[in-house]
């Protein structure tokens, strides 16, 4: 059986195909999941909604307890990494991670910055060593075979490799930044347009995302038995 992290991180709370003010982001990621446990009935889903739920920003004291060895730190400290901890250890035990990620303004949402803040962590998914020859930093979930998939959504269009607005596109480049460098390096993503347009354009961009997260999940079923089996 494989374990997927389900994380959402849109501020709507419902879904585009089931609510008027949903979110095109949980739309994706809902199709995704669905789909994957109609063909996977028995795969484990862990679900984080940090859009509504986010997680507590990195602060002073956080960073001073995340750099303190953990045999030195005070009680204290494990308190203030306690949060940090459970997403660690989810993130850990996912084989995929399958994260729904809107544009705010050209970037993921501070709710999803404060995940990743609060993920890449020295220790635990990246080591670091002063001393240690050529780079001092490596990634420690580097091959366990994690797979990251990206399901977005924009306001405007135009933001895919080699169109018109790509270069104000800085969701899906910092994410994967983000990841590869604690080790996940291999990441898929889909994006919905045109949300603010509101008109067919807008219907068309959702009905070819959700086409291409089915193709998503089609290719990857059969990469995730294969890996089972072996």
């Amino acid at each position: 059986m494989a374990t997927i992290l389900h994380l959402d991180a849109s501020a709507r709370p419902g879904r585009s195909d089931q609510s008027r003010f949903g979110s095109h982001s949980r739309r994706l990621t809902a199709r995704f999941i669905e789909r994957w446990q109609a063909a996977r009935p028995t795969d484990t889903i862990v679900y984080r909604d940090v859009g509504q739920s986010p997680p507590n920003p990195v602060t002073g004291r956080w960073i001073h307890a995340a750099f303190t060895k953990p045999d030195q730190r005070e009680p204290w400290m494990h308190e203030v990494l306690a949060e940090s901890d459970r997403l660690v250890d989810e993130l850990i035990g996912a084989d995929l991670i399958v994260a729904g990620v809107p544009m705010y303004n050209f970037g993921p949402p501070a709710q999803f910055k404060a995940y990743i803040d609060n993920i890449v962590r020295v220790g635990r998914t990246f080591g670091f060593d002063r001393s240690r020859a050529g780079e001092p930093y490596w990634p420690l979930l580097a091959g366990q075979g994690k797979r990251l998939i990206i399901l977005s959504s924009r306001g405007d269009y135009g933001y895919g490799k080699g169109e018109r607005i790509q270069h104000l596109n800085h969701v899906e480049a910092s994410i994967q930044t983000a990841f590869k460098y604690i080790g996940v390096t291999e990441v898929e993503s889909v994006a919905a347009e045109y949300d603010e347009f509101a008109d067919e354009r807008l219907q068309a961009s959702l009905a070819q995302a959700d086409a291409k997260v089915d193709a998503l999940v089609d290719r990857l079923l059969p990469t995730t038995m294969q890996s089972e089996a072996a």
